[in-house]
């Protein structure tokens, strides 16, 4: 079963490879995405059922991904939260988790990582 994905990056290439990666190695939909906090953080408050899986990145074009974290505190049970950045530093992984994130990996080395965690969600959905 295809999960619905929400994407949180400001760099156009990472965020395109992210889709790629999602679309053709984990049957996921990416229904939309933001380059900023702000855009996040309402599009999230707007659709609150429109998607299972939140990928953000800690460092925007506008605020931070923690904040866009932060605001996932009031999802459903079946949404994840999955912080990537190329900053993860024990602290920061350690703080992203107090405020809600579901797991972190780090984008410079862990990309694998977080395929495999998104296609064990997307079999768990099946």
């Amino acid at each position: 079963m295809t999960f619905k994905t929400y994407l949180v990056e400001d760099n156009p290439v990472i965020r395109e490879n992210l889709v790629g990666f999602l679309e053709e190695i984990v049957d996921a939909t990416v229904v939309a995405h933001a380059s900023g906090e702000d855009e996040a953080v309402a599009w999230l408050r707007q659709h609150g059922e429109s998607w299972d899986v939140a990928i953000v990145d800690l460092f925007l074009d506008q605020g931070n991904g923690l904040g866009v974290v932060d605001a996932c505190r009031q999802r459903a049970a079946h949404q994840k939260v999955l912080v990537v950045s190329n900053y993860a530093t024990p602290d920061v992984r350690a703080r992203s988790k107090a405020l809600g994130a579901d797991a972190f990996f780090d984008k410079s080395g862990e990309i694998d990582l977080l395929l495999d965690y998104c296609e064990r969600l997307s079999r768990q959905n099946d």
